[in-house]
């Protein structure tokens, strides 16, 4: 059984800073690991993913504000989120896909970032 425990996540003001983790437990072989959050209109969006060779693939909104990185066994994530603004606002997903193409999902974290 895997499991996701994401930690991190808070209210903020614009402008600062917040730091996700998110640990990987159980047998698995991850082929990619990151962040989606899903926003107060219900979207969900890419936020950050490690994919095949540790590839790192952002979403548009967050590039050059958010940065993604791993340990050496790659079964942990992390995410800076610098100069946040009011649209970060969502729940952060901790997702991992291992190499039978299963996906899965953490709890979620909540970000709030208010002006």
């Amino acid at each position: 059984q895997v499991q996701l425990v994401e930690s991190g996540g808070g209210s903020v003001q614009s402008g600062e800073s917040l730091r996700l983790s998110c640990a990987a437990s159980g047998r698995v072989s991850i082929a990619a690991m990151g962040w989606y959050r899903q926003t107060p209109e219900n979207q969900r969006e890419l936020v950050a993913t490690f994919g095949t060779g540790r590839r790192i693939n952002y979403g548009d909104a967050v590039k050059d504000r958010f940065t993604i990185s791993t340990n050496r066994a790659m079964n942990t994530v992390y995410l800076q989120m610098n100069s946040l603004k009011p649209e970060d606002t969502g729940v952060y997903f901790c997702y991992l896909k291992d190499y039978t193409t299963r996906e899965h999902w953490g709890r979620g974290t909540q970000v709030t970032v208010s002006e």
